[in-house]
Protein backbone atom coordinates (compact mmCIF):
# COMPACT_ATOMS: atom_id res chain seq x y z
CA UNK A 1 0.00 0.00 0.00
CA UNK A 2 2.94 2.20 1.08
CA UNK A 3 3.92 1.96 -1.89
CA UNK A 4 1.28 2.11 -4.20
CA UNK A 5 0.99 5.32 -2.69
CA UNK A 6 4.49 6.80 -3.34
CA UNK A 7 4.02 5.98 -7.21
CA UNK A 8 0.22 7.76 -7.16
CA UNK A 9 2.49 10.45 -5.60
CA UNK A 10 4.84 10.56 -8.17
CA UNK A 11 2.52 10.18 -11.02
CA UNK A 12 0.24 13.26 -9.75
CA UNK A 13 3.43 15.57 -9.36
CA UNK A 14 4.42 14.61 -13.32
CA UNK A 15 1.48 15.29 -14.05
CA UNK A 16 1.20 18.70 -12.73
CA UNK A 17 4.87 19.41 -13.95
CA UNK A 18 3.68 18.71 -17.53
CA UNK A 19 0.28 19.51 -17.88
CA UNK A 20 -0.22 22.81 -15.67
CA UNK A 21 -0.21 25.99 -18.56
CA UNK A 22 2.64 27.31 -17.88
CA UNK A 23 4.35 30.11 -19.92
CA UNK A 24 7.86 29.08 -19.79
CA UNK A 25 9.29 25.41 -18.60
CA UNK A 26 10.97 27.29 -15.60
CA UNK A 27 7.70 28.51 -15.03
CA UNK A 28 6.94 24.73 -14.49
CA UNK A 29 9.27 24.42 -11.51
CA UNK A 30 8.55 27.23 -10.26
CA UNK A 31 5.33 25.73 -10.10
CA UNK A 32 6.46 22.52 -9.13
CA UNK A 33 8.77 24.43 -6.10
CA UNK A 34 5.45 25.98 -4.70
CA UNK A 35 3.50 23.05 -4.62
CA UNK A 36 5.75 21.41 -3.24
CA UNK A 37 5.66 24.28 -0.30
CA UNK A 38 2.10 23.80 0.18
CA UNK A 39 1.93 20.13 0.46
CA UNK A 40 4.44 20.38 3.25
CA UNK A 41 2.77 23.16 5.18
CA UNK A 42 -0.61 22.52 4.63
CA UNK A 43 -0.71 18.98 2.95
CA UNK A 44 -2.07 19.26 -0.10
CA UNK A 45 -2.58 17.30 -2.83
CA UNK A 46 -1.58 17.57 -6.34
CA UNK A 47 -5.11 17.14 -7.69
CA UNK A 48 -6.26 20.04 -5.24
CA UNK A 49 -3.28 22.57 -6.47
CA UNK A 50 -4.34 21.79 -10.14
CA UNK A 51 -7.94 21.74 -10.18
CA UNK A 52 -8.27 25.01 -7.28
CA UNK A 53 -5.51 26.60 -9.92
CA UNK A 54 -3.67 27.45 -6.24
CA UNK A 55 -0.74 28.82 -8.17
CA UNK A 56 -2.86 32.08 -9.18
CA UNK A 57 -4.58 32.52 -6.33
CA UNK A 58 -4.48 34.96 -3.53
CA UNK A 59 -2.26 34.61 -0.31
CA UNK A 60 -5.56 34.84 1.61
CA UNK A 61 -7.54 31.89 -0.27
CA UNK A 62 -4.05 29.87 0.02
CA UNK A 63 -4.05 30.28 3.12
CA UNK A 64 -7.13 29.58 3.99
CA UNK A 65 -8.18 26.92 1.73
CA UNK A 66 -8.96 23.42 3.58
CA UNK A 67 -7.42 20.14 2.10
CA UNK A 68 -8.30 16.58 2.26
CA UNK A 69 -5.69 15.77 4.52
CA UNK A 70 -6.16 18.27 7.28
CA UNK A 71 -10.03 18.02 6.73
CA UNK A 72 -10.44 14.72 7.35
CA UNK A 73 -7.95 14.91 10.57
CA UNK A 74 -11.07 17.25 11.86
CA UNK A 75 -13.77 15.65 11.19
CA UNK A 76 -12.19 11.94 12.39
CA UNK A 77 -12.51 13.83 15.72
CA UNK A 78 -15.39 15.97 15.37
CA UNK A 79 -17.27 13.41 13.32
CA UNK A 80 -16.15 10.11 14.74
CA UNK A 81 -16.00 6.92 13.14
CA UNK A 82 -18.49 5.16 15.15
CA UNK A 83 -21.09 7.80 13.85
CA UNK A 84 -20.26 7.71 10.31
CA UNK A 85 -23.32 5.64 9.59
CA UNK A 86 -25.46 8.29 10.79
CA UNK A 87 -25.18 10.08 8.19
CA UNK A 88 -23.78 7.82 5.69
CA UNK A 89 -26.60 5.51 5.06
CA UNK A 90 -30.08 7.51 3.84
CA UNK A 91 -32.48 5.09 5.87
CA UNK A 92 -30.89 5.05 9.20
CA UNK A 93 -30.01 9.38 8.34
CA UNK A 94 -34.07 9.30 7.99
CA UNK A 95 -34.78 7.19 11.10
CA UNK A 96 -32.53 8.97 13.16
CA UNK A 97 -33.85 12.96 11.96
CA UNK A 98 -37.21 12.06 12.23
CA UNK A 99 -36.99 11.06 16.01
CA UNK A 100 -35.15 14.12 16.52
CA UNK A 101 -38.14 15.87 14.98
CA UNK A 102 -35.94 16.82 11.91
CA UNK A 103 -38.25 17.52 8.82
CA UNK A 104 -37.48 15.27 6.24
CA UNK A 105 -39.47 14.19 2.94
CA UNK A 106 -41.92 11.60 3.66
CA UNK A 107 -40.32 8.51 3.23
CA UNK A 108 -42.46 5.91 1.67
CA UNK A 109 -40.99 2.60 2.37
CA UNK A 110 -37.25 0.50 2.36
CA UNK A 111 -36.23 -2.05 -0.15
CA UNK A 112 -33.46 -4.47 0.33
CA UNK A 113 -33.00 -8.02 -0.34
CA UNK A 114 -31.32 -8.82 2.06
CA UNK A 115 -33.70 -8.15 4.72
CA UNK A 116 -34.51 -10.84 7.29
CA UNK A 117 -37.81 -9.68 7.53
CA UNK A 118 -40.59 -7.34 5.87
CA UNK A 119 -43.59 -5.00 8.01
CA UNK A 120 -43.05 -1.85 8.93
CA UNK A 121 -43.03 -0.64 5.08
CA UNK A 122 -39.89 -2.87 4.49
CA UNK A 123 -39.90 -4.94 1.46
CA UNK A 124 -37.70 -7.40 0.30
CA UNK A 125 -39.11 -8.06 -3.09
CA UNK A 126 -40.45 -5.77 -5.87
CA UNK A 127 -44.07 -7.05 -5.38
CA UNK A 128 -43.62 -6.06 -1.33
CA UNK A 129 -42.64 -2.97 -2.13
CA UNK A 130 -45.38 -2.23 -4.99
CA UNK A 131 -47.65 -3.05 -2.44
CA UNK A 132 -46.26 -0.57 0.03
CA UNK A 133 -46.33 1.82 -2.00
CA UNK A 134 -50.31 1.22 -3.15
CA UNK A 135 -51.52 1.07 0.40
CA UNK A 136 -50.52 4.72 0.36
CA UNK A 137 -51.45 5.84 -2.93
CA UNK A 138 -48.04 7.10 -3.71
CA UNK A 139 -48.60 8.06 -7.63
CA UNK A 140 -44.82 9.80 -7.81
CA UNK A 141 -41.94 9.46 -5.44
CA UNK A 142 -38.22 9.77 -5.53
CA UNK A 143 -35.45 6.75 -5.17
CA UNK A 144 -32.46 6.59 -3.95
CA UNK A 145 -29.77 4.21 -2.97
CA UNK A 146 -29.05 4.30 0.68
CA UNK A 147 -24.97 4.40 0.52
CA UNK A 148 -24.76 6.81 -3.08
CA UNK A 149 -23.82 10.68 -3.37
CA UNK A 150 -23.77 13.24 -5.89
CA UNK A 151 -26.89 12.75 -7.51
CA UNK A 152 -26.26 9.27 -8.46
CA UNK A 153 -28.09 6.63 -8.96
CA UNK A 154 -31.47 9.13 -8.21
CA UNK A 155 -34.75 8.38 -10.03
CA UNK A 156 -38.06 10.27 -10.27
CA UNK A 157 -40.94 8.02 -10.54
CA UNK A 158 -43.86 10.75 -11.96
CA UNK A 159 -46.81 8.13 -12.43
CA UNK A 160 -46.61 4.40 -11.07
CA UNK A 161 -49.51 1.88 -13.44
CA UNK A 162 -50.01 -0.87 -10.23
CA UNK A 163 -52.13 -2.37 -12.44
CA UNK A 164 -49.54 -3.60 -15.07
CA UNK A 165 -46.88 -2.60 -12.54
CA UNK A 166 -45.06 0.04 -14.45
CA UNK A 167 -43.51 3.15 -13.81
CA UNK A 168 -43.08 6.29 -15.64
CA UNK A 169 -40.25 8.03 -15.14
CA UNK A 170 -39.13 11.69 -15.19
CA UNK A 171 -37.97 11.68 -18.37
CA UNK A 172 -41.22 10.15 -19.59
CA UNK A 173 -39.64 6.70 -20.41
CA UNK A 174 -41.83 3.48 -19.11
CA UNK A 175 -40.24 1.05 -17.31
CA UNK A 176 -41.44 -2.36 -15.34
CA UNK A 177 -41.30 -1.39 -11.76
CA UNK A 178 -39.47 -4.95 -11.42
CA UNK A 179 -36.67 -4.06 -13.54
CA UNK A 180 -36.13 -0.47 -11.47
CA UNK A 181 -35.49 -1.94 -8.02
CA UNK A 182 -32.19 -4.52 -8.66
CA UNK A 183 -30.26 -6.12 -5.75
CA UNK A 184 -29.20 -3.00 -3.86
CA UNK A 185 -31.10 -1.44 -0.72
CA UNK A 186 -33.17 1.83 -1.58
CA UNK A 187 -35.48 4.46 -0.04
CA UNK A 188 -38.82 5.47 -1.58
CA UNK A 189 -39.29 8.99 -0.40
CA UNK A 190 -42.22 12.11 -1.16
CA UNK A 191 -41.22 14.81 -3.61
CA UNK A 192 -40.59 17.75 -2.18
CA UNK A 193 -41.91 20.95 -4.15
CA UNK A 194 -39.74 23.72 -3.34
CA UNK A 195 -40.47 27.70 -3.17
CA UNK A 196 -41.95 29.17 -6.16
CA UNK A 197 -38.58 31.40 -6.10
CA UNK A 198 -36.60 28.63 -6.50
CA UNK A 199 -38.82 26.93 -8.86
CA UNK A 200 -38.49 29.93 -10.93
CA UNK A 201 -34.99 29.63 -11.59
CA UNK A 202 -35.03 26.04 -12.81
CA UNK A 203 -38.70 24.43 -12.25
CA UNK A 204 -36.93 20.19 -13.02
CA UNK A 205 -35.17 20.41 -10.16
CA UNK A 206 -35.27 20.54 -6.61
CA UNK A 207 -32.52 23.23 -5.65
CA UNK A 208 -30.81 22.55 -2.64
CA UNK A 209 -28.65 25.11 -0.26
CA UNK A 210 -26.08 23.58 1.04
CA UNK A 211 -25.54 24.66 4.53
CA UNK A 212 -22.23 23.96 6.37
CA UNK A 213 -22.94 24.02 10.43
CA UNK A 214 -20.44 23.59 13.16
CA UNK A 215 -21.28 22.85 16.75
CA UNK A 216 -19.59 23.87 19.48
CA UNK A 217 -19.20 22.64 23.47
CA UNK A 218 -21.53 25.35 24.61
CA UNK A 219 -23.50 24.28 22.90
CA UNK A 220 -24.07 27.29 19.73
CA UNK A 221 -23.83 26.73 16.23
CA UNK A 222 -21.96 28.62 13.43
CA UNK A 223 -22.85 28.94 9.72
CA UNK A 224 -19.46 29.32 7.94
CA UNK A 225 -20.61 28.57 4.82
CA UNK A 226 -23.64 28.96 2.34
CA UNK A 227 -23.92 28.20 -1.46
CA UNK A 228 -27.19 26.61 -3.45
CA UNK A 229 -26.89 24.22 -5.92
CA UNK A 230 -29.29 24.36 -9.23
CA UNK A 231 -29.74 21.95 -11.69
CA UNK A 232 -30.24 22.12 -15.47
CA UNK A 233 -33.41 22.27 -17.49
CA UNK A 234 -35.12 18.87 -17.41
CA UNK A 235 -32.29 17.26 -15.07
CA UNK A 236 -34.06 16.10 -11.98
CA UNK A 237 -31.07 16.46 -9.70
CA UNK A 238 -29.19 19.68 -8.71
CA UNK A 239 -25.91 17.53 -8.94
CA UNK A 240 -22.89 18.38 -10.90
CA UNK A 241 -22.39 14.79 -10.93
CA UNK A 242 -25.45 14.29 -13.05
CA UNK A 243 -23.70 16.10 -16.02
CA UNK A 244 -23.36 19.41 -15.19
CA UNK A 245 -24.83 22.39 -13.25
CA UNK A 246 -25.10 25.91 -11.64
CA UNK A 247 -23.74 26.78 -8.29
CA UNK A 248 -23.94 30.17 -6.35
CA UNK A 249 -22.39 31.14 -3.16
CA UNK A 250 -24.97 33.05 -0.99
CA UNK A 251 -23.97 35.28 1.58
CA UNK A 252 -24.81 33.89 4.89
CA UNK A 253 -25.75 36.97 6.53
CA UNK A 254 -28.17 38.60 3.79
CA UNK A 255 -28.82 35.33 2.03
CA UNK A 256 -28.05 37.12 -1.61
CA UNK A 257 -26.81 34.74 -4.10
CA UNK A 258 -23.64 36.04 -5.89
CA UNK A 259 -20.26 34.44 -7.60
CA UNK A 260 -23.08 32.12 -9.89
CA UNK A 261 -20.89 29.85 -12.30
CA UNK A 262 -21.51 26.94 -14.88
CA UNK A 263 -20.06 24.14 -13.87
CA UNK A 264 -19.66 21.83 -16.48
CA UNK A 265 -16.69 19.61 -14.97
CA UNK A 266 -13.64 21.37 -13.85
CA UNK A 267 -12.46 22.26 -17.27
CA UNK A 268 -15.79 23.89 -17.79
CA UNK A 269 -16.41 26.34 -15.69
CA UNK A 270 -17.87 29.91 -16.70
CA UNK A 271 -19.20 32.64 -14.49
CA UNK A 272 -22.94 33.39 -14.83
CA UNK A 273 -25.31 35.87 -13.90
CA UNK A 274 -28.62 34.61 -15.06
CA UNK A 275 -29.45 30.61 -15.42
CA UNK A 276 -28.17 29.13 -18.69
CA UNK A 277 -31.56 27.69 -19.85
CA UNK A 278 -34.23 29.71 -17.74
CA UNK A 279 -32.65 33.30 -18.04
CA UNK A 280 -33.95 33.64 -14.09
CA UNK A 281 -31.43 36.33 -12.20
CA UNK A 282 -29.57 34.51 -9.87
CA UNK A 283 -26.67 37.25 -8.65
CA UNK A 284 -27.78 39.86 -6.61
CA UNK A 285 -31.12 37.95 -5.91
CA UNK A 286 -32.36 37.31 -1.83
CA UNK A 287 -33.49 34.11 -0.60
CA UNK A 288 -37.13 35.02 0.91
CA UNK A 289 -37.08 34.70 4.83
CA UNK A 290 -33.35 33.84 5.10
CA UNK A 291 -32.80 34.47 8.76
CA UNK A 292 -35.47 32.12 10.03
CA UNK A 293 -34.29 29.44 7.57
CA UNK A 294 -30.79 29.85 9.14
CA UNK A 295 -32.55 29.52 12.46
CA UNK A 296 -33.68 26.63 11.60
CA UNK A 297 -30.70 25.16 10.20
CA UNK A 298 -28.84 25.79 13.65
CA UNK A 299 -31.60 23.80 15.27
CA UNK A 300 -31.11 20.80 12.95
CA UNK A 301 -27.23 20.98 14.07
CA UNK A 302 -28.05 21.23 17.73
CA UNK A 303 -30.29 18.05 17.19
CA UNK A 304 -27.73 16.24 15.86
CA UNK A 305 -24.34 16.48 18.37
CA UNK A 306 -23.11 13.42 16.96
CA UNK A 307 -22.26 15.19 14.14
CA UNK A 308 -20.41 18.02 15.10
CA UNK A 309 -19.65 19.67 11.50
CA UNK A 310 -22.20 18.47 8.90
CA UNK A 311 -22.81 19.44 5.26
CA UNK A 312 -26.70 19.45 5.10
CA UNK A 313 -28.54 19.74 1.48
CA UNK A 314 -32.20 22.25 2.40
CA UNK A 315 -34.67 22.30 -0.02
CA UNK A 316 -36.91 25.15 0.70
CA UNK A 317 -40.18 24.59 1.28
CA UNK A 318 -43.43 26.86 1.47
CA UNK A 319 -43.36 25.09 4.91
CA UNK A 320 -40.05 25.78 5.67
CA UNK A 321 -36.54 24.20 5.72
CA UNK A 322 -36.37 20.38 4.83
CA UNK A 323 -33.38 18.48 5.50
CA UNK A 324 -33.06 16.25 1.96
CA UNK A 325 -29.66 14.68 2.93
CA UNK A 326 -26.78 15.05 5.55
CA UNK A 327 -22.96 14.52 5.45
CA UNK A 328 -20.34 14.22 8.19
CA UNK A 329 -17.97 13.84 5.25
CA UNK A 330 -18.18 16.65 2.16
CA UNK A 331 -16.02 17.75 -0.99
CA UNK A 332 -14.08 20.22 -0.95
CA UNK A 333 -15.73 22.33 -4.62
CA UNK A 334 -17.79 24.58 -2.26
CA UNK A 335 -14.49 26.63 -1.35
CA UNK A 336 -15.00 27.24 -5.23
CA UNK A 337 -18.30 28.21 -5.20
CA UNK A 338 -17.70 30.90 -2.39
CA UNK A 339 -14.60 31.88 -3.22
CA UNK A 340 -12.82 31.42 -0.36
CA UNK A 341 -11.56 28.37 2.18
CA UNK A 342 -13.10 27.63 5.14
CA UNK A 343 -10.16 26.01 7.35
CA UNK A 344 -10.49 28.60 9.80
CA UNK A 345 -13.54 27.96 10.72
CA UNK A 346 -13.65 24.23 10.69
CA UNK A 347 -9.89 24.48 13.16
CA UNK A 348 -11.12 26.86 15.61
CA UNK A 349 -14.26 24.21 16.17
CA UNK A 350 -11.86 21.34 16.13
CA UNK A 351 -9.55 23.61 18.66
CA UNK A 352 -12.89 24.27 21.12
CA UNK A 353 -13.28 20.93 21.51
CA UNK A 354 -9.45 19.44 21.45
CA UNK A 355 -9.25 22.47 24.79
CA UNK A 356 -12.20 20.86 26.34
CA UNK A 357 -11.24 17.13 26.15
CA UNK A 358 -14.59 15.96 24.70
CA UNK A 359 -13.63 14.54 22.06
CA UNK A 360 -14.68 10.45 21.72
CA UNK A 361 -12.42 7.90 21.06
CA UNK A 362 -10.27 8.83 18.20
CA UNK A 363 -11.51 6.79 15.25
CA UNK A 364 -9.23 5.69 12.55
CA UNK A 365 -7.52 7.95 10.75
CA UNK A 366 -7.38 7.45 6.95
CA UNK A 367 -5.08 10.49 5.85
CA UNK A 368 -2.22 9.81 3.43
CA UNK A 369 0.35 11.64 5.44
CA UNK A 370 1.21 11.02 8.93
CA UNK A 371 -0.45 12.09 11.83
CA UNK A 372 2.77 13.69 13.41
CA UNK A 373 2.72 15.64 9.83
CA UNK A 374 -0.64 16.78 10.40
CA UNK A 375 0.10 17.68 13.59
CA UNK A 376 2.14 20.03 12.67
CA UNK A 377 0.20 21.21 9.91
CA UNK A 378 -2.92 21.70 12.50
CA UNK A 379 -0.73 23.59 14.58
CA UNK A 380 -0.05 26.49 12.54
CA UNK A 381 -2.55 29.14 12.43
Amino acid sequence: MLIYKKLRFLYHLWKLFVHYPAKSFFQRFKVLADYLHLRRTKGLTPEEYNLFHLFERSESFRHDFLGENEQRYYLDLLNPTNYYIIARNKYLAHKILEATGIPMATLYGYYDPTAGRGGDNIARTPDEMLQILKSQNVQECVIKTTESSHGNNVQVVRQINYDLGMATLHSGEEQPFATMLGNKPLIFERCLRQTAQLSSINASSVNTVRFMTLLYPDGSVKIPATFIKIGREGRCVDNAGAGGNVDASINTETGIMEHAIRFDGWEHIADVDVHPDSGAAINGVQIDNWPEICQKVKEFQQALPFVKAAGWDIALTEEGPCVVEVNDMWDRTGQLFIQRGWRSEIRDCFLAWQQNNLFYEFGRLTNELPVRKLKRIVSQP
